[in-house]
């Protein structure tokens, strides 16, 4: 079991650095102001979500946290992986139950700036704020779709009320402590808008121009040369690789059909003709120069060689009813030399930056053992000390009274799995049956009705 710890703001005085599993509310990170390079234009943060640090930083607890799992084992980072662009180096990500996902764990750094609206590599989501909770409700992900016997959305959020620090969290991000898919939404889009890369050799030597057609002084003779065959390929009029890949946030166009690739993820035999978006071009390559994941959908291409070399000759297929035209037949085709590829694949590795894959804005805000202890928390949203909130008698049998601040409260009780056993109304000191509990653990939370503040104590069902 994971624990939290609430700690009182006075224990911030003398706090220079903070550990792992540490989250500040009175110090956060800057999501909503990180600025961008003056060429960079595309943007597809809606007007109703703009990001904040403090929605933001719940949305990074939720990328992280594992609880969002029917068995607590799966994060959305367990396949969007920092190290790797938020990418994941298997084919087919691990989900729930040992189930794989049916196509490759999508890079998300700067998702934010394209104009594509829709996520997905089918694009099945119309916005990212869709997007984010589909993994959660996916079956083989993440287990909260309600199919198979398997628990609802609905039960996911009468588990997260019972984990102390999300009505918190909400409280301090939206104003109020109920938990909703919509807020879910809202914060998680705004984290992952929020993980931008800017730090390329390409970006350093985009400012040092005018114009990206220039040479870049900072480039290798073959970066440049690379850079020209992303743009024309064969010369000036010649469709080239960013008429897709846009330069410079290096976004798919969202009018692209799908690029050849049509087998599935682990059968390369299928046919999956769908998938017609693309992330950001921008780190393919870790630091290093290795690629940060397998390419393309199926995760089939593993250098980034094999990827020109796709593109070279377009495989002409029959079956491939939804191919984009501007990869069909001949004058579609690259038709690289030896040279050509080599340059095109030198310009690629320059659009990897640095930041990305370290800094802790975008890391995982849990300890090794699971635990996060959030600092700067407003205790009188949330309290769940003896003295404010006592139930008795503890063990119970037939019945438990309440001892709460003054007030009216909406009653909710929770067995051990999170779901939900009781729901009503009482008073500050009334008394709750409990007609057909089975024995165990259980959570109670009272909500003050005026108020708005949450409440939470357990007690054993003998």
């Amino acid at each position: 079991m994971k624990k939290t710890h609430l700690l009182p703001l006075v224990l911030l005085i003398g706090t220079v650095l903070l550990v792992a599993g540490t989250i500040d509310l009175t110090n956060l990170y800057n999501y909503a102001n990180q600025g961008k390079p003056a060429y960079i234009n595309k943007d597809n943060t809606p007007v109703a979500n703009p990001i904040t640090d403090a929605r933001a930083t719940l949305g990074r607890v939720l990328f992280y946290d594992k609880k969002l799992s029917a068995n607590n084992s799966i994060a959305c980072a367990s396949c969007h992986i920092q190290a790797f662009a938020f990418s994941d180096t298997a084919v087919q990500s691990i989900g729930l139950d040992g189930g794989l996902t049916g196509r490759h764990s999508m890079r998300l750094v700067n998702a934010r700036y394209g104009t594509s609206p829709s996520f997905f590599w089918d694009e099945r989501s119309p916005t990212l704020e869709h997007q984010v909770t589909q993994p959660i409700q996916d079956h083989v992900e993440m287990g909260f779709g309600g199919f198979g016997g398997q628990p609802d959305m609905d039960s996911l959020i009468r588990k997260m009320n019972t984990v102390s620090y999300y009505p918190q969290l909400f409280q301090f991000a939206f104003g109020s402590p109920q938990i909703t898919e919509a807020k879910m939404q809202q914060a998680l889009a705004q984290f992952v808008r929020s993980i931008q890369s800017f730090d390329s050799k390409f970006d350093i030597g985009r400012a040092q121009v005018q114009g990206q057609g220039m040479p870049f002084p900072n480039f290798t003779a073959n970066e440049n040369a690379g850079k020209q065959i992303f743009m024309h390929v064969n010369g000036p009029g010649t469709p080239g690789c960013q008429t897709c890949h846009r330069m410079p946030e290096f976004d798919i166009d969202p009018l692209s059909l799908n690029n050849g690739v049509i087998g599935k993820a682990g059968d390369q035999a299928g046919l999956d003709l769908a998938n017609t978006r693309a992330p950001s071009l921008r780190n393919l390559f870790n630091p290093s120069g290795s690629l940060n994941s397998p390419m393309m959908h199926t995760g089939s291409f593993t250098t980034i060689q094999q990827v020109i070399e796709h593109y070279n000759l377009i495989p002409q297929n029959p079956a491939n009813t939804n191919l984009d035209p501007r990869l069909n037949g001949p004058g579609g085709n690259l038709q690289l030399t030896a040279l050509q590829k080599t340059q095109l694949a030198d310009f690629l590795r320059t659009l990897t930056g640095v930041d990305v894959f370290t800094n802790p804005k975008w890391s995982d805000p849990f300890d090794a053992n699971g635990n996060i202890t959030i600092l700067g928390l407003n205790s009188s949203i949330y309290q769940s000390t003896p003295e404010k909130f006592t139930v008795f008698p503890n063990p119970a049998s037939e019945y438990i009274s309440l001892k709460l601040p003054e007030g009216r409260y909406n009653i909710h009780m929770y067995g051990i799995n999170g779901q939900l056993l009781y729901s009503g109304t009482a008073e500050a000191s009334d008394r709750i049956d409990l007609p057909g509990f089975a024995s165990g653990f259980i959570t109670i939370q009272a909500v003050n009705q005026s108020s708005g503040w949450m409440y939470q104590a357990k007690f054993i069902k003998k």
